[in-house]
């Protein structure tokens, strides 16, 4: 289910973001840090990290195949990351209710260091 909506999702293809999907409700997404990802104290821009979050939870909530849009997004960022980092962004459905869903999202450092924690509510269009 992931290369249709793949094939058309322009942001996450420019910023080379991979996805994973093995199971309805869960995703994983890649991201390498890049030069133009930096802020200006040097480390990842937090619009990064939550882009890469949000990405892994948007795969996760629409695996079921009916269009699912986040409702919100919030997340609290707990250590910098830097140029080169590869950050894997893993999304977990916490509950599904009716058209409504809860999803956390950990992003993580490829060694495992926890970058962020994100937490979404979709909803079924």
């Amino acid at each position: 289910m992931v290369d249709p909506v793949y094939d058309r999702d322009l942001a996450s293809k420019s910023l080379g973001i991979v996805i994973e999907q093995d199971e309805p409700g869960a995703a994983t997404a890649t991201m390498t840090v890049t030069e133009t990802m930096l802020n200006g104290h040097g480390i990842a821009h937090g619009g990064y990290v939550f882009l890469l979050a949000d990405t892994a939870f948007a795969y996760a909530c629409n695996s079921y195949g009916p269009v699912t849009v986040a409702q919100s997004g919030q997340v609290t960022f707990l250590r910098p990351a830097a140029l080169g980092d590869e950050l894997v962004a893993r999304a977990t459905e916490r509950d599904r209710f009716g058209r409504n869903a809860i999803y956390d999202v950990t992003v993580t450092k490829t060694d495992g260091v926890v970058i962020a924690e994100f937490r979404g509510q979709s909803r079924q269009t």
